[in-house]
């Protein structure tokens, strides 16, 4: 299969002028408005909605906040008689006084055609792995169910996946199968499945459909959801950060927490991982705060916009409110206790996060707890130099402080991620904090033993925790920062974020080894998986470049910034922009947020977070001299 063919041709159907689709959508309006039919004559079409009606079925809807979608579909013999078709019945429907058609603004249409359709043994479908013609691939392909004996149709029309948060091939079925008079026969998934499957009565066709949404008063022609965009561009970078921390401060209660999770498809705020909390008892998580709060000081620290730095301190509020106290060598330590538990991470990101405000504002108001969350990391610490996971957790030592851990609960408790956070926070502390000369000394001394553990230790002890796809972009920052000192520079530490940088951009898609658009930039496990829009492992990569390019590699420090730059349109599509909230219940409450996956509808403050930080510390290796950047990486 040649991609790069496929994908020219695609390109180049999107950058077509598209003002005949914008006027056919006004006139659509128009006709709903005045119940008067729709006319085609003299638009041109060409290249735009090549029609066949075999297989171009359509569907037009209408999208409202607050309102339940408003949809018909239909096939006819040319263009014009198909809309007319969809607009009469939608006019018909009981519901169509609801939406304020005449308002662009509220009420947005949707007009999605199918210009694609194949014939499949739905039994060989498959969702990952090779990119052949049985590959279904979620918010490009579509289903279309037929009845060979009574010809009922059922379709599940790619934007579904939008509309309705799907992900999953499995969803997909589900929807299409309970399209059909199959539906009347159970209520149970798996007996739906084993009905459809055992079913002789069905056709199945893949189908793949262009989809123009309305906006104001243009028609934008969008790619599985989104406007495509195409190349990588700083400006895009900027603007999308800036929005995004604005949606940060905008989503922030009186106590100084984010609003911590929000389901754009259902506008509420209940999470995958914690669906049966009850609405007055939410899940938190103290780590991915912090992380909402470094996201503001870096915006801050970007726009001089004191709002941010508010913001900031008020989440810092949150985060001393939940601290308590303990000895540490006769001196006090602090730690976040929230949840029952006090984890190496979030003494380590609420290190972070103190540091940088420190840093930025001048402000020295936290220095004791500064200094108690220092000494708590460093009483975590085996004379190995490994870093314990948990200083409390519920299920060890029935809630107290794990003082005394045997081997087993100590590798039980261990945490990937926590090691690189809590030396991320040292790092910053050593190099910034000049008021505790004795500490510092500590610092330096055990955060050696600790960088030399991770580095060649754990590899060995914890083998089973790594993955082909490197993960750990916090130890990539915390070499990063600690490298400016002498005393760190070891080629082992180099090394270990050169060569997780390699392994994530050996892992990247590139434009034309794949058949889809958006897939550029995004990671993989094995080639053929869906793509990974992930800014979390970014950070570590913009980290490689920064050290790279103090380093004097310049040759990878500019393959890791080409390779960044990729990541970042990848992440682009994340955005939810005021075009794509087109099916959000509450497009004011989701615009602005960025998602986890480009058709899943959730935003989690630390979706947010990890986007926005490596955004932001990408455009500064391009309009920040790098070796000006300083301290709040």
């Amino acid at each position: 299969m040649d991609f790069k063919e496929i994908n020219e041709k695609e390109r180049a159907y999107y950058k077509q002028d598209f003002n005949c689709i914008s006027t056919l959508i006004r006139r659509m309006r128009n006709a709903l408005i005045h119940n008067v039919t729709v006319k085609t004559a003299r638009l041109d079409f060409n290249g735009k909605w090549d029609f066949n009606p075999k297989i171009s079925f359509a569907y037009v809807t209408l999208f409202q906040a607050g309102l339940k979608p408003l949809r018909f579909g239909s096939r006819r013999s040319t263009i014009e008689e198909t809309l007319n078709r969809c607009l009469s019945k939608i006019r018909e429907n009981k519901r169509f006084s609801e939406f304020d058609i005449s308002d662009p603004e509220k009420c947005r249409i949707l007009l999605e055609f199918v210009y694609d359709r194949q014939l499949i043994d739905v039994k060989k479908i498959h969702e990952s792995g090779n990119f052949d013609e049985y590959r279904f691939e979620i918010g490009i392909n579509g289903i279309e169910i037929k009845n060979i004996f009574t010809n009922e149709l059922s379709f599940y029309m790619p934007t579904d996946a939008i509309i309705n948060s799907h992900l999953s091939l499995s969803q997909v079925l589900l929807k299409a199968i309970k399209g059909t008079s199959l539906r009347n026969q159970t209520d149970d998934k798996k007996e739906l499945f084993k009905l459809f499957a055992q079913s002789e009565d069905y056709e199945v066709h893949l189908i793949k459909t262009r989809a123009f949404i309305s906006y104001r008063d243009e028609a934008i022609p969008i790619y599985r959801g989104n406007p495509l965009y195409g190349e990588f561009s700083f400006d895009t970078l900027l603007m999308q950060f800036i929005k995004t921390s604005d949606w940060l401060v905008d989503n922030m209660y009186d106590d100084g927490r984010f609003l911590y999770y929000y389901d754009c498809a259902e506008d509420n705020f209940k999470d995958h991982e914690h669906p049966n909390r009850k609405p007055n008892d939410l899940y938190y998580n103290d780590l991915r705060h912090c992380g909402g709060a470094i996201s503001l000081l870096k915006a801050y620290l970007q726009t001089k916009n004191e709002k941010y730095l508010n913001a900031a301190k008020k989440a810092i509020g949150f985060t001393i409110s939940i601290s308590i106290e303990h000895e540490y060598n006769g001196e006090k330590a602090y730690c976040p206790f929230y949840n029952r538990k006090v984890k190496l991470g979030g003494v380590g990101l609420g290190l972070i996060m103190l540091m940088q405000y420190r840093i930025i504002s001048g402000d020295t108001t936290y220095d004791e707890y500064i200094k108690g969350y220092v000494r708590h990391i460093l009483s975590r610490m085996c004379p190995s130099g490994e870093l314990m996971g948990y200083y409390i957790h519920p299920q060890y030592h029935n809630g107290e402080p794990l003082v005394n851990m045997t081997d087993q609960e100590r590798m039980e408790t261990f945490s990937f991620y926590y090691p690189g956070e809590a030396l991320l926070g040292l790092a910053l502390f050593m190099k910034h904090f000049d008021d505790d000369k004795k500490l510092v000394k500590e610092v330096r001394k055990k955060a050696e033993i600790a960088l030399d553990w991770i580095v060649n230790e754990r590899p060995k002890t914890y083998s089973h925790l790594f993955t082909d796809l490197p993960s750990d972009a916090w130890l990539m920052q915390a070499i990063d920062e600690f490298e400016e000192d002498e005393h760190f520079r070891k080629p082992e530490y180099t090394n270990f974020v050169y060569g997780d940088a390699q392994k994530m951009m050996d892992r990247m898609y590139l434009k034309d080894d794949n058949p889809y658009l958006d897939y550029e930039g995004g990671y993989y496990y094995n080639y053929g998986d869906h793509y990974y829009p992930d800014g979390a492992r970014s950070e570590g990569l913009v980290s490689a470049y920064y050290l790279a390019k103090r380093l004097g590699d310049d040759d990878f420090a500019q393959k890791v910034f080409e390779a960044c730059k990729k990541a970042a349109l990848s992440q682009f599509y994340l955005f939810n922009s005021a075009v794509y909230t087109f099916s959000h219940k509450n497009p004011a409450r989701s615009e602005n947020g960025i998602r986890f996956k480009n058709t899943r509808q959730w935003v989690r403050v630390d979706s947010v977070q990890h986007v926005a930080c490596f955004f932001i510390r990408l455009y500064w290796a391009e309009y920040a001299p790098w070796k000006a950047y300083y301290d709040t990486k």
